[in-house]
């Protein structure tokens, strides 16, 4: 099975631990496929919008999809300032993999024959997807389990920590794109090999320069610097030719035993490394006051996605994240000259993913640059009630709170009913100038803020709005908000009198009226 193409005229340069991966200038691309748009970002299901992609018209996919993990994460991102729940609890493993065996499909579908396949996931249900992928990919295309170090140490005290995850790469045909990527010699590796130096301080190791069989001009007598003839050990000949021998000698490239035996150098500045093995401990994972941390829980580091970038698509190739997150594999497409194409169903991380290219990768979100190659678009954002009816209670909430320009609550669970809040332009004074972090705890301590109480149903009643007022009463709030897709009667009625007897104002505002954004004078 012939498992590499022929290589490119320019290779990838290779990646260590120091040198991130090169940049490479962002002219205007050409359009690397007829069939399908790319710097695009969907909001929605992914089922859906593979579902209307063509077949092969994709070069590389990575997906990291919410694992069956049964963890409830708290999230905080970095856009908006927001802390929601994010929950990739599935009922049952069984549930997961009924759930991404017909996205797994068309993944596989929308694939090119040279293209690759890489699915990240964890130990909870990695068994159960390489099963999966079998079936659909096919025993023979399974090329590599990944296995990628992401935490030092696990103190989990009844069985071993778990501090890896797992990476399956998968191809769809015989033939695919491969970049041989490398690592850096370990330390000791090099003390131990590369023992010689230059007068100018460059390391270098030697290797035999005789071989076992015969070949032409091989069984000369060599003249050593010092004036020894040496000829080659016993049985054996040189394993080049006495001109070749002598162009090596006057480029400095022999190094002379002190039996006068040359020896020939392999110097380390000119050698790749180690090329990348299965098992990857050199990129560290994305933690507390990483530079990239945007807050989300699974967020992968970046090295690992220009890894596989790199080592599978060429430059202007197709790369494909049905399961965005936070949009860390179009950030390395971006930046390493590759067209990209990103799905996730959340509008929340859809804005993040578009914030992030926007201020990482110095693009423009605009319909005219995209359609001249420069730009991108999001697509797909909910703009209807109907499609808003469908979200899930928390995505609703953060779409409803971040149209209002508020900041949604830092908690899902015991908020107190306070689901978001607003701060006035005309309360913020002056940030603070300080490390990262003291905006925020200076927001925290603002006073001059609303509260806003979100609810997903066709019409809040009475008894939501006197749970509200009750908030207002407890926090001393004199206005607020309430949003949902409409309000009873009584409800309208009791915002009425709440405000004649208190003067405090409760200020219901429709799902419509936001679409519409017909909200902007009962901000004020």
């Amino acid at each position: 099975m012939a498992k590499k193409q022929p290589k490119p005229k320019s290779a990838p340069k290779p990646m260590t631990k120091t040198a991130p991966a090169e940049v490479p200038a962002r002219p205007t691309r050409a359009r690397p496929s007829a069939l399908i748009d790319t710097r695009v970002i969907y909001c929605g299901d992914n089922l859906d919008k593979l579902r209307g992609m063509p077949n092969g018209c994709v070069d590389l996919i990575y997906i990291d999809p919410p694992f069956n993990s049964n963890r409830n994460y708290e999230v905080f991102w970095g856009e908006t300032k927001e802390k929601r729940a994010f929950e990739d609890r599935h009922a049952s493993t069984q549930a997961y993999i009924d759930y991404m065996r017909p996205r797994c499909a068309e993944l596989a579908r929308v694939l090119k024959p040279t293209g690759s396949f890489y699915y990240h996931c964890d130990w909870h249900a990695s068994h159960y997807v390489k099963v999966m992928l079998d079936q659909i990919f096919g025993e023979i295309c399974f090329q590599n389990e990944i296995v990628w170090k992401r935490s030092s140490a696990h103190n989990d005290s009844r069985r071993y920590g778990a501090n890896h995850d797992t990476v399956f790469f998968y191809t769809r045909g015989r033939k695919w794109t491969w970049n041989v990527q490398y690592q850096p010699y370990a330390k000791e590796y090099v003390d131990e090999n590369y023992r010689y130096r230059d007068d100018d301080g460059r390391r270098f190791r030697v290797s035999d320069m005789t071989a076992n069989k015969p070949g032409g001009d091989v069984s000369y007598t060599w003249q050593a610097p010092d004036g020894r003839l040496v000829k080659p050990y016993k049985g054996r000949y040189w394993a080049y030719s006495k001109d070749n021998l002598a162009e090596m000698d006057r480029k400095g490239l022999i190094y002379y035993r002190t039996t006068g035996m040359p020896m020939l150098k392999h110097y380390l500045d000119e050698m790749p490394g180690v090329p990348v093995q299965t098992f990857w401990d050199d990129i560290k994972p994305v933690i507390s006051g990483s530079d990239e941390r945007l807050g989300y829980p699974t967020q992968k580091p970046l090295a690992l996605l220009e890894r596989v970038v790199l080592a599978s698509s060429n430059p202007n190739d197709i790369v494909l994240d049905a399961f965005c997150g936070c949009g860390t594999a179009l950030v390395a497409a971006e930046n390493l000259g590759r067209q990209w194409i990103g799905i996730d169903i959340s509008p929340t991380a859809c804005r993040v993913m578009a914030k992030r290219l926007r201020d990482v990768c110095k693009i423009k979100e605009d319909e005219a640059l995209w359609r001249a190659g420069r730009g991108f678009v999001v697509r797909d954002l909910p703009k209807t009630e109907a499609e808003l009816r469908k979200y899930p209670h928390f995505e609703f909430e953060n779409w409803a709170i971040t149209a209002l320009g508020g900041i949604p609550n830092r908690a899902q669970v015991g908020d107190m009913g306070i689901d978001g809040r607003i701060f006035p332009v005309s309360s913020l004074p002056e940030k603070p100038k300080g490390r990262k972090g003291e905006t925020d705890a200076f927001e925290q301590f603002m006073d001059v803020w609303f509260p806003v109480q979100v609810k997903q149903k066709d019409k809040a009643g009475r008894p939501d709005i006197d749970a509200f007022e009750a908030v207002m009463h407890r926090e001393n709030r004199d206005k607020g908000f309430f949003v949902a897709f409409d309000f009873t009667q009584d409800a309208r009625t009791e915002i009425s009198r709440f405000f004649r007897q208190t003067g405090k104002s409760i200020i219901a505002l429709t799902v419509k009226e936001i679409l519409d954004e017909e909200i902007s004078h009962r901000l004020a």
